[in-house]
């Protein structure tokens, strides 16, 4: 099955919500008036709503027929059977249908401009940032970003997350080395408005530049030491009682410290160099991987710390060339056999 791009990283392996979608339409409206102007009179009803007499999946392998589904306010209050309903509940008979839970993909980039990255060995690099305004020197730090500055609903793409039974996606731009905030949004067809859930969720870093045309940092070394020493600036920023500057970057930075920080490595070495960097700043990354972690599956396990992996296991080489298959490295072969074990040894 080709999938499109956002299917390779769909292993938010350890979390997943009851966003049941037969009643995401349903509830869609029912939160609280607008604060947007629509063309004609708007009927957005506040109060209970029950699903009654659908068969529900609890779990994978869990379900009960016949059963209830109960709403207030966008949260499931009850599931099971002989549910009492409040009074005026809205009631919808679901007879003959099924609900299911829907997983979140807790590291996607749904519904933001996509980063790129430049090099700027090419592109004419440059000392001082890009952009303009009160914030640091460097546009590798992007901690000013918030996700939902920038997120448009796309349906198209919406639809095939659906299709693979996700309800709820944590959505970022995959910009530079600290990359600001990811926002919590449902996958169902509406406006910006209602399917934002939550505007600033988690922060999120990499070892990865970016778009910035900045020579520095121009290495996995400097990439290392720009975030560590943003990490001592922000400290010190912090510390001072009498700012005679305004920084909004660092700003930023201070401001998403107690958020859930997702760290995105590109394999299981960078994920060591990024927990080392989280220990020395009394940090705890939740570790975005490649799937490779089955080769170091023990010092992994030393972190103690979430870890997010891939499904999206490496194609089979082509080797009917002889000379072509001279170019596939023993390591290549070995974790094409190898990658799908990974899950287990998680």
């Amino acid at each position: 099955m080709n999938l499109p791009h956002f299917s390779k990283r769909i292993a938010a392996i350890y979390i997943f919500l009851f966003s049941f979608c037969l009643f995401q339409q349903a509830i869609g409206q029912t939160l609280a008036e607008t604060t947007f102007r629509t063309n004609g009179p708007d009927d957005f009803r506040e109060g209970v709503h029950a699903f009654i007499n659908a068969t529900i999946y609890t779990g994978y392998n869990t379900k009960i027929d016949s059963a209830s589904l109960l709403i207030k306010e966008g949260k499931i209050k009850a599931v099971g059977k002989n549910i009492a309903l409040p009074k005026g509940a809205i009631v919808h008979d679901m007879a003959g249908k099924f609900i299911y839970p829907g997983f979140i993909d807790i590291n996607a980039d749904y519904g933001v401009t996509k980063g790129k990255t430049v090099s700027p060995e090419y592109d004419n690099p440059e000392l001082s940032p890009n952009i303009k305004g009160a914030y640091g020197w460097n546009d590798a730090i992007k901690s000013y970003y918030n996700t939902a500055n920038d997120f448009r609903v796309n349906d198209n793409t919406a639809i095939e997350w659906r299709k693979l039974g996700f309800g709820v996606v944590l959505s970022h731009r995959r910009e530079g080395i600290a990359r600001g905030t990811g926002a919590i949004v449902t996958l169902n067809n509406d406006k910006e408005n209602f399917v934002l859930l939550r505007e600033k969720a988690t922060a999120h870093y990499s070892f990865n530049k970016g778009s910035s045309i900045q020579e520095y940092p121009s290495s996995l070394m400097g990439a290392i030491a720009l975030l560590r020493q943003t990490y001592l600036d922000a400290q010190w920023y912090a510390s001072l009682k009498d700012k005679t500057e305004f920084n909004l970057s660092l700003e930023a930075w201070n401001a998403t410290q107690n958020m859930p920080q997702i760290f995105e490595a590109s394999d299981w070495l960078d994920c060591l160099r990024a927990n080392k960097i989280a220990l020395e700043f009394g940090k705890k990354y939740i570790l975005k991987s490649n799937g490779s972690e089955y080769q170091r599956i023990d010092e992994l396990k030393k972190l103690n710390v979430p870890i997010i992996t891939s499904l999206n296991f490496p194609k089979a080489f082509d080797v009917e060339d002889p000379y072509k298959a001279l170019f596939v490295t023993i390591e290549e072969l070995k974790h094409w056999e190898l990658a799908p074990t990974n899950l287990a040894a998680l």
